[in-house]
């Protein structure tokens, strides 16, 4: 396994781990109709947007196996400004025969070494309340911050915030 921040050229096969890892990890969670209306296409001019932004303040990291991106993170300032909270893990999400390999965790660490060394001090996620994934973030021993309702397509869902500080690591 490698893990390296993204490049041009990576947009495609983020894209299709991204939607894959929501038709399979949402299943049975998001409405089938939302999951059905996800994108390839919409999803790669989403990461293209990001990866020429650059990585100044954020990061997408991509695990690579075999020369194949199996998985990625993303990563940058907390987007909502309503905690004492300043970095944010935005995403990480890994085709479902790659998980509970390791993957997940060395991009999270990935993730949470680049807000550090720009001067994060602590991170935050937010996580489908019913996300079978959820357990994962609770093995980094983080702080529930909140929970709020957010939409999805037509429906609405709970999200968990869980925060972490770094204390200078």
């Amino acid at each position: 396994m490698n893990i390296r921040l993204a490049k041009k050229g990576d947009e495609a096969s983020i894209a299709k781990v991204h939607v894959d890892s929501w038709k399979t990890t949402y299943r049975g969670i998001v409405d089938d109709s939302y999951l059905e209306s996800l994108s390839y296409d919409n999803r790669q001019k989403m990461w293209e947007t990001a990866i020429e932004a650059g990585f100044g303040k954020s990061c997408l990291f991509v695990a690579e196996v075999d020369g194949d991106i199996v998985g990625f993170a993303s990563g940058g300032p907390e987007r909502t400004k309503k905690y004492e909270v300043d970095g944010e893990l935005y995403a990480i999400y890994i085709l479902q025969s790659y998980q509970k390999k390791g993957i997940g965790k060395a991009l999270y660490s990935k993730v949470r070494e680049f807000l550090n060394e720009i001067g994060n001090k602590s991170m935050l996620v937010w996580v489908l309340t019913d996300n079978p994934s959820r357990a994962f973030y609770l093995s980094f021993h983080p702080e529930e911050i909140d929970t709020e309702q957010i939409q999805i397509g037509d429906q609405s869902y709970e999200e968990i915030a869980y925060a972490w500080k770094f204390f200078g690591e």
